[in-house]
């Protein structure tokens, strides 16, 4: 699938070619008011998104590289916000890069934002909004400045909250928090046409069904531990004894079980409901719970105690057994969730932790998929009773389940600590220190399956006549394999998802070879680069610049074509140009010998321009930010504001050849960077 879909972009990239050397405007803007009482308006963002594009949502997970929307509004003695900005349904989509969903727009959105008026006369709110819009191959930034004019209260205005307003505007702008409600009108505003919505359908229904088959795959898991197995023929052996009305019965259990399971899917989605997954997503305390929570389940399958319903429960549930008919089944359903949660709970709960982050009908289908397939041996065989001599006898093949779900459930606890650690910068998980954690996890889990470890309710049987955990030993020491070189920083592209970025390797044995390499980098650079910093820099070790006059200046004085590279912090296809097509050696052995190199990131919030380089541009406004200034460059002087764009150019900012933008063929490429070279010489010949 990664390949065709790679191709799939690679494809409409040559299709756009033609056209690449444009501004692109993927997102229009109109602003409106809405007066909805004396002293009360509501500010309307309309966005009118171009079709195949789709506009990113305020709320994204710290794990995607895509960049939010954000309005600023300035601060105003003359109004107040209400709340935050109101954005519209919208449509998720699970992003592998970012193992998150991420929510974004398409078509027509409308945004919301209530003010209170506190003047008795006309007034303005102003102020800008930034975001970022993509389509398959491409990303570009949306920025707009707004102006809405408002009429003043009739009345008596509140001078208490005048004099609030006055000491909060003392700032110049506020960045304006999504809020988390979502209204009747903006859900139909974004939802407007026909054909959107089958798109919208579609990409909710994929997520909801591989959901759905994980989540059946744990309900089959959960048949195999020594909670549920053992009670399949025990049970099916009482409704054999009924005749043909046991087989009624049957159906009747299994339908209890999926209710029971479904039913507390419902209640997961009415309490926590879809914004709990924005702030699961990058809240610190969210993810150390869950963190301390998978390793009690992990403690809980290795048999060091149980989880356990309450024994009034159980015990009233019993009790209700003896009724007859269609309620008598029920509680026989309930008593087998409430016996069996001590092996079911800790993947119960896996799947509820898992659907949390998701649509708000995620907790219910997780809970569907799952009790399917725990309901459905009880009913097969009850239909099927000749099957039951197929079944394996019970033993100490089903602890054996459970040992390995809790290597499981330890790896997935360091994973949602890994995400706060990385967020807010403690330090506690670096690379190696993850990828050292889970190598001794699954090293154990191996040496467990050939017998050399046991836990307290393992069983003395000869491990070597399993067929099946040998093979499971196998898996489990070439992953072991797979992972150790990691540890000296071979990128392990598998686990790109999961382990830290390699930002955080201590030791990068490939870096150190190239620092140490006679033949690491020709390329000299003339001076310190400016803003370089371990957010802005080059991949791979490359050595360059992240202004572009500076660039210019040293181009010149060592007469070399300078490469461009106009990329971003958020950008996707940056990241697999860099990473596919940066790193293959025809590649990096021009960049390092034949150029000098600079990154222009576009869309930089945070580093300032020396105050020498600040300037006003042609709309009035002082450009103080490096991405600031860098956007600019690319809009104004190549006439195109989409990312990854790259071009060479000479000393005297004269482009040599041809640009190009995201094209996964390395040879494309090549051709690219000695197209540019012999463009340059040709125009400045060495004397």
């Amino acid at each position: 699938m990664r390949k065709i879909s790679k191709l799939m972009l690679f494809l409409g990239v040559l299709l756009a070619l033609p056209i690449h050397a444009q501004i692109i405007t993927p997102v229009k803007w109109v602003f409106s008011v809405k007066e909805l009482t004396n002293d009360e308006a509501e500010l309307l963002f309309t966005a009118s998104i171009d079709k195949t594009w789709h506009l990113y949502s305020q709320n994204m997970p710290a794990t995607a590289i895509e960049l939010p929307l954000v309005f600023d509004i300035k601060k105003s003695a003359k109004f107040k916000l209400i709340g935050g900005v109101k954005e519209p349904a919208g449509v998720k989509h699970y992003d592998e890069d970012a193992k998150a969903d991420i929510k974004s727009f398409e078509g027509k959105a409308i945004f919301r934002q209530k003010i209170k008026k506190l003047s008795k006369e006309p007034f303005v709110v102003e102020g800008s909004l930034d975001g970022q819009a993509c389509q398959e191959g491409k990303c570009v930034g949306t920025k707009a400045d707004f102006s809405f004019k408002l009429t003043g209260v009739q009345g008596v205005v509140d001078p208490a909250a005048v004099k609030e307003a006055e000491t909060e505007a003392k700032t110049d702008t506020a960045s304006v928090a999504p809020s988390t409600e979502t209204t009747t009108d903006t859900a139909k505003a974004a939802i407007k046409t026909d054909e959107k919505k089958d798109d919208m359908a579609t990409t909710a229904k994929k997520s909801l069904w591989l959901f759905f088959w994980l989540a059946f795959g744990g309900g089959l898991l959960a048949i195999l531990t020594p909670c549920v197995f053992p009670m399949i023929p025990m049970t099916i052996s009482y409704f054999m004894k009924e005749g043909k009305r046991g087989k009624v019965n049957a159906i009747i259990y299994g339908f209890w079980i999926i209710l029971i399971y479904v039913f507390f899917g419902t209640i997961v989605s009415v309490v926590f409901g879809q914004d709990f997954g924005n702030w699961i997503s990058t809240h610190w305390i969210p993810n150390l719970l869950f963190f301390v929570i998978f390793i009690i389940f992990a403690a809980a399958f290795f048999g060091y105690f149980e989880i356990r319903m309450p024994s009034w429960a159980i015990n009233k549930s019993v009790e209700k057994e003896e009724k007859s008919g269609i309620f008598g089944t029920f509680f026989m359903a309930l008593t087998l969730v409430l016996v069996s949660f001590s092996c079911t709970g800790p993947i119960v709960g896996t799947i509820v932790v898992a659907s949390a982050g998701g649509e708000v009908l995620m907790p219910i289908v997780g809970m569907l998929g799952f009790s399917l397939a725990f309901a459905l041996p009880f009913t097969l065989f009850a239909l099927f009773p000749q099957w039951l001599n197929k079944l394996p006898k019970s033993g100490g093949w089903l602890n054996t389940v459970k040992v390995v779900l809790g290597f499981i459930e330890l790896a997935f606890a360091l994973k949602f600590l890994n995400i706060p650690d990385q967020t807010y910068h403690w330090g506690i998980l670096d690379r190696e220190v993850f990828l050292a954690l889970w190598i001794v996890l699954f090293f154990m889990l191996g040496m467990y399956l050939i017998g050399k470890l046991k836990f307290p309710h393992d069983s003395d049987f000869p491990v070597q006549k399993s067929f099946g955990r040998f093979m499971l030993a196998i898996a489990a020491f070439s992953f072991v394999v797979y992972m150790i070189p990691g540890m000296w920083g071979a990128p392990l592209k598998m686990l790109s998802g999961w382990v830290p970025p390699m930002e955080t390797q201590d030791f990068d044995f490939s870096a150190i070879v190239r620092e140490n390499s006679g033949n690491d980098n020709k390329t000299k650079l003339c001076e310190e680069p400016l803003y370089a910093s371990d957010k802005i820099k080059l991949p791979h070790g490359l050595k360059g610049y992240f202004d572009l006059d500076q660039a210019l200046r040293c181009a010149k004085d060592q007469n070399k074509p300078l490469f461009v590279d106009f990329t971003g912090h958020g950008c996707t296809n940056c990241r697999n140009m860099e990473s596919n097509v940066w790193g293959e050696s025809e590649v990096i052995k021009r960049l390092k010998n034949d150029f000098i190199m600079v990154a222009l990131y576009v869309d930089d919030k945070v580093v300032k321009l020396q105050e020498k380089d600040q300037y006003v541009n042609k709309n009035g406004k002082k450009v103080t930010l490096l991405g600031e200034k860098n956007s600019e460059i690319q809009s104004n002087e190549f006439k195109t504001n989409s990312q990854p764009y790259y071009v060479i150019l000479d000393g005297d900012r004269k482009q040599m050849g041809n640009s190009q933008v995201y094209d996964l063929n390395v040879d494309n490429f090549v051709k690219f960077l000695d197209e540019g070279k012999a463009a340059y010489e040709k125009a400045h010949p060495k004397k």
